[in-house]
């Protein structure tokens, strides 16, 4: 069975770290590009960062870039997003999600972050709350 899992979420102070996990299970992860989006209540979901496979090219949206920093183990089958200096518009439920469209293995810097019809195998997703 296919499946992936997200963990690690949780609430911080402005300014605070956080270290979330995707386990992937069911499948080969060095076949698949990975990527975290994120989804705020009344907001469209939004690609925060994407690994290749391979190369493990990676990419950032705009709003995180310098802050966070993703990464992927796959002996372990895990895919990681370490935020720091979290801030007040970071709060969401953080989804991790396979390509599996077009060139599965990469992550392409136009179209990563907007075509989520490109990705499958979304976990649950992970609260984040960022609050004093």
């Amino acid at each position: 069975q296919v499946q992936l899992v997200e963990s690690g979420g949780g609430r911080v102070q402005p300014g605070g770290s956080l270290r979330l996990s995707c386990a992937a299970s069911g499948f080969t992860l060095d076949d698949y590009a990975i990527a975290w989006f994120r989804q705020a209540p009344g907001k469209e979901r939004e690609g925060v960062s994407c690994i290749s496979s391979g190369d493990g090219t990676r990419f950032y949206g705009g709003s995180v870039k310098g802050r966070f920093t993703i990464s992927r183990d796959n002996t372990k089958k895990t895919v990681t997003l370490q935020m720091n200096n979290l801030q007040p518009e970071d709060p969401a439920v953080y989804y991790c999600a396979r390509k599996v469209q077009g060139q599965r293995t990469y992550c392409y810097p136009s179209t990563w972050y907007r075509q989520l019809s490109d990705y499958g195998s979304w976990g649950q997703g992970t609260q984040v709350t960022v609050s004093s």
